[in-house]
């Protein structure tokens, strides 16, 4: 096959491998660090109200649109309430019913949100809104006032600073100081903003919501207002003028409507108080999946049984493992016995620890190879002769185990890890090359494997690369590419550069 070929095909596993990753992690929002946990804050409303003689109709408004956030739950916490979700004119709202209660009432609602940059959160874009109706003099002054801002700006953004800024002005004209006469608070002030803006055709809405920050036993709603350029809602600090909106701002409600309206109730109260906790990103991940009806989730790894995924953890290093050994045989040029025997070492190192599992397995080498020499002089068939290996593998494990655990050793008990075929096969190849080729070679080789297994486990052992490959799966497409890619290899290996050190010099 021709290389190009070979590149072509490199190059669909690694953008396959890749795109998946990239869209788990960017998209779903699969954790790349074994230790990510996503902020997730619980903004909890409780309504006090005290209850009139017959039936009892309670609607709350609830997040609709919450830009930068995802809503990761919501539930209420009533008593005997009949509960529903509904539409209204300014987003969702919660309802509650009763036909009748005593005492005084609490009805909470709560919901849980985490940052998500990427939410979709797009509005529709709203019409123009039609000229207020406005009496005099306070019509005369929102005209005269418009068109100076109008002559000082140029597009919406500029206009609603220059409105703000002017609104507050500590010495401001007469026309805002007239139209402001009458405003007390900071929600009549941005309901007045709006209804200038609006007689400048611009569309505009009050927004209302809470810096999450941590623990608020009280935290106080925050208006804010918001205006359409014609193709985006921005956001503008009504106090300063300028765009920008809080840290972490999480909008509650829109609109100048009550937050809550009680029929056949009064004396009505609303507390919102914030919680930040820490949940795991694939927590998130499969819920934001399940929320999109995302069926990517249901293949991925973490939808196994525990015990499958722990089987799993292992298998998927197993690559990982394999593309260290190639790199070193193809690359490096270090001699091994068998192809895949060192990676099965590795693994058992995984459970012995690197020092206590190089000691046994030199140590069952050793003395497997003598009684191997013995097994020589009585010039028994293959098969036979490679039997006898295994079993004398076996006996040795016990003897070591049986030792270790006298001497208590625990670690010695995990001499039965060895895959002992794998062992019993490196004895046989390794006296074999030690007839053909000499001691030296055979020890070099049998070196050069545990250097390999070495490596493999160190590879292996990473738990930054456990966890990406447990969890991006996906990612064993670019090892294999690159599997692929080192197969077409066919240059010197750097521990050749000493065997042609003369030939380079001439």
């Amino acid at each position: 096959m021709k290389d190009r070929y070979v590149y072509v095909l490199a190059f669909l596993l690694a953008a396959a491998g890749l795109s998946l990753f990239l869209y788990k992690w960017q998209v779903l929002g699969f954790p790349a660090t074994d230790d990510q946990e996503t902020p997730v804050w619980t903004v909890e409303a409780a309504l006090h109200f005290k209850p009139g003689p017959g039936s009892i109709k309670v609607n709350l408004l609830i997040p609709t649109l919450t830009p930068g956030f995802r809503v990761l739950n919501e539930n209420p916490v009533s008593r005997d309430y009949g509960f529903s979700l509904n539409y209204g004119t300014s987003g969702r709202e919660a309802q509650w019913a009763i036909r009748r209660a005593d005492g005084l009432q609490t009805l909470y609602y709560r919901t849980s949100v985490y940052e998500d940059r990427n939410a979709d959160q797009s509005d529709t874009t709203p019409p123009f809104p039609p000229p207020p109706v406005i009496n005099e003099p306070f019509k005369t002054a929102v005209e005269v006032l418009v068109a100076d801002v109008r002559e000082q700006s140029a597009d919406t953004a500029s206009f609603t600073t220059e409105l703000l800024h002017r609104m507050n002005d500590p010495s401001p004209d007469p026309n805002v100081e007239l139209l402001l006469s009458d405003v007390s608070n900071r929600t009549a002030f941005v309901e007045s903003a709006t209804m200038m803006l609006a007689a400048a055709r611009i569309p505009a809405r009050m927004v209302h919501g809470f810096p999450l920050t941590g623990r608020q036993r009280n935290a106080v709603p925050v208006t804010w207002l918001e205006v359409h350029d014609g193709d985006q809602w921005r956001y503008f600090n009504p106090g300063t003028g300028a765009e920008e909106l809080p840290a972490h701002f999480f909008v509650w409600w829109r609109g100048n409507e009550r937050l809550v309206t009680v029929d056949g109730g009064s004396n009505v109260e609303v507390d919102f108080s914030v919680q930040q906790n820490h949940i795991d990103a694939i927590a998130i991940a499969k819920t934001h999946a399940s929320q999109e009806d995302m069926r990517i989730f249901d293949f991925s790894l973490f939808n196994l049984p525990i015990q499958t995924q722990a089987v799993y953890s292992v298998l998927l290093m197993i690559p990982v493992g394999a593309l260290i050994m190639v790199i070193m045989r193809n690359f490096v040029g270090i001699d091994a016995f068998g192809t895949f025997m060192p990676v099965l070492i590795a693994l058992a190192f995984r459970e012995t620890k690197l020092l206590w599992g190089m000691a046994l397995f030199t140590l069952l080498v050793a003395l497997g190879l003598s009684i191997r020499f013995l097994l020589e002089k009585f010039r028994l068939l293959l098969v036979p002769r490679l039997s006898a290996v295994l079993i004398v593998v076996v006996l040795l494990m016990l003897l070591i185990s049986l030792m270790s655990h006298k001497l208590g050793l625990d670690t010695g008990l995990s001499v039965a890890l060895f895959p002992m075929v794998i062992v019993a096969m490196t004895i046989e190849r390794m006296s074999i090359m030690w007839e053909e080729r000499g001691p030296a070679d055979a020890i070099r080789a049998g070196f050069g494997s545990l250097i390999l297994a070495t490596l493999a486990y160190l590879g292996m052992g990473l738990n930054w690369l456990e966890h990406l490959i447990i969890t991006f799966p996906e990612l064993l497409l670019v090892v294999l590419a690159l599997v692929v890619l080192a197969g077409r290899y066919t240059g010197y290996r750097l521990l050749e550069l000493t065997r042609f050190k003369a030939l380079a010099s001439q």
